[in-house]
């Protein structure tokens, strides 16, 4: 096994340099480090191209190090410093906050963390509330307004079975046969409705592919084939299918509706003839409203704006036009009827994307973009931290952010007006990028509620790439679209912050009411629901 190369960060002007101070005289120390270290990176690279494992991504990794989009890596990694132009966040106490100030707290999650765990409150031994003191014997001991708290975790099967054996008597005359009876709540069905729930939850919700819980089980004991499991997920997903029923129809009525699309892999996909296209696309839409949002998926051959369009049918007629989020991709438009209204903001951090990777070649332009764009995104952070309405935040980024982007318009315009750019180069591209969408990426300085980026669904399709990452593919079209009910719900309880695994566990045991008022178990409202039943 080859040593680990160290990583040296050379520019090519230094190494051209250096050969030509090669012609003059002997090489010295410095230069000839650089050299050594250009020489090994080619040896190795030239290993990595004829490895048949080798992605271009491994060596955009090797060569450039990992990827960020944050203003001062940025910067120093195009080998320049931040000019302070960027908004600092200022404490409620005025003071301003050093960047390198670590973060109250020690790193440990305290017992109010745990909001899943089971509490147990244990009583004192010997003394309650008023019991004279065994210590002074004069006063009366009174109970702590905090008692002392210890959090103790345990491990265990993700699925744990239980085998009963059931005892049975003969008569020696008649023959008949007395069973003993089961335990309440046991009865014939091999699976309850939390052996769904977990498989469900790690399969859709954490990435865990059917076969490597069928090891880990059969590790534990407890046998449970991948075929086993697809039906039992496949199965609860016809009893709870009510819910993402109405998780759409409600999505359509949302302030602010996010959409985008990723790749993904269908094995066995029918296509009619007339179909010409060729990809499958899982799209995912988050709509936000008043006090909730949704995160819905969709698998097929339709792009993210059929998909939002289909949504969107379920929106009441008198609703005001909504909010769409999206990059600037035409696939993520949706075609709506005629007299339906749409109101279009596009990704900022889309824009910025251009300027940071053409950053080491324009490292002042895009310092001065990335610098202004900065400003925009600390005041919109500013707005979250005060707690501000959506009115207020419109007419915060009014007053400091338009000023802003007004300048920055007036910038971008004098680069192709001064011929200070050249329009097909790379900052060029990125320059036109931004002007041709300006009105959409400023769509947050005119309308209330419009967000600066379409993050949240970019954070949401992270959920169906971890399933592609993992499991590499659905089987069938029907697998996927169980996949993505599973996900729209577990995503949905995330954003929410409901316990997913006892959603969908409440879900299949209400089957019927949920049925008939699917309105009633959303996971931001099924807990109030079964605290109405008493149960």
């Amino acid at each position: 096994m080859k040593p680990a190369i160290k990583r040296i960060d050379v520019k090519m002007e230094e190494l051209q340099q250096a050969l030509a101070r090669s012609r003059q005289a002997p090489l010295e120390d410095p230069d000839y480090r650089k050299l050594e270290a250009a020489v090994n990176t080619l040896d190795y690279l030239t290993e990595l191209v004829a490895d048949k494992d080798t992605t271009i991504r491994h060596l955009r990794q090797l060569l450039l190090g990992s990827s960020t989009e944050k203003t001062k890596d940025v910067l120093q990694k195009a080998g320049m410093e931040p000019t302070g132009g960027v908004t600092e966040k200022t404490p409620d106490n005025g003071e301003k906050q050093s960047p390198g100030d670590p973060q109250p707290g020690h790193g440990r999650n305290g017992a109010e963390a745990f909001r899943g765990a089971k509490k147990v409150a244990i009583a004192h031994q010997q003394l309650k509330h008023g019991d004279r003191c065994p210590d002074c014997e004069r006063g009366n001991v009174y109970g702590q307004k905090e008692p002392k708290v210890l959090v103790r975790i345990v491990g265990q099967a993700p699925l744990a079975a239980t085998v009963y054996s059931l005892e049975r008597l003969r008569c020696g005359a008649c023959g008949q046969v007395f069973t003993a009876q089961e335990p309440e709540g046991v009865g014939p069905e091999k699976y309850d409705e939390t052996a769904a729930a977990m498989i469900a939850q790690l399969k859709y919700g954490s990435g865990t592919p059917f076969y490597r819980l069928e090891q880990l089980e059969g590790q534990l004991g407890i046998p449970l084939p991948a075929a086993t499991q697809w039906e039992i997920v496949e199965e609860a997903a016809e009893v709870i299918r009510p819910a993402r029923d109405e998780l759409i129809r409600q999505a359509a009525q949302g302030e602010v509706v996010h959409n985008d699309d990723t790749g993904m892999r269908v094995l066995r996909l029918a296509r009619e003839p007339s179909d010409e296209r060729k990809g499958v696309f899982t799209s995912g839409i988050v709509s936000t409203g008043q006090g909730w949002k949704i995160a819905l998926y969709f698998t097929g051959r339709q792009h993210a704006g059929e998909n939002i369009a289909d949504v969107l049918k379920h929106r009441a007629e008198q609703s005001s036009p909504p909010i769409q989020m999206c990059d600037a991709l035409s696939r993520n438009m949706p075609k709506l009827p005629a007299g339906a209204e749409i109101l279009l903001a596009k990704c900022l951090a889309h824009g910025r994307r251009q300027f940071v990777e053409v950053a080491a070649s324009f490292p002042e332009q895009c310092r001065y973009v990335l610098e202004m764009l900065g400003q925009v995104y600390g005041h919109d952070a500013a707005a979250r931290e005060r707690g501000l309405t959506p009115e207020e935040r419109l007419r915060l980024h009014q007053e400091h952010s338009g000023p802003v982007m007004e300048q920055l318009h007036g910038w971008l315009e004098a680069q192709f007006a001064e011929r200070k750019t050249e329009p097909n180069s790379g900052l060029g591209k990125a320059i036109t990028y931004l002007l041709r969408h300006w009105k959409g990426l400023t769509a947050f300085l005119r309308e209330v509620g419009a967000p600066l980026d379409n993050n949240l669904c970019e954070r949401a399709l992270k959920r169906a790439v971890l399933h592609r990452k993992n499991a590499l593919f659905y089987r069938t079209l029907n697998g996927a679209q169980v996949g993505d009910l599973y996900m729209s719900l577990i995503h949905t309880c995330q954003l929410c912050g409901a316990n997913s695994f006892d959603y969908l566990v409440q879900l299949q045991r209400h089957a019927q009411e949920l049925a008939a008022q699917p309105t009633e178990w959303m996971p931001w409202n099924y807990r109030q629901t079964l605290d109405r039943a008493g149960v």
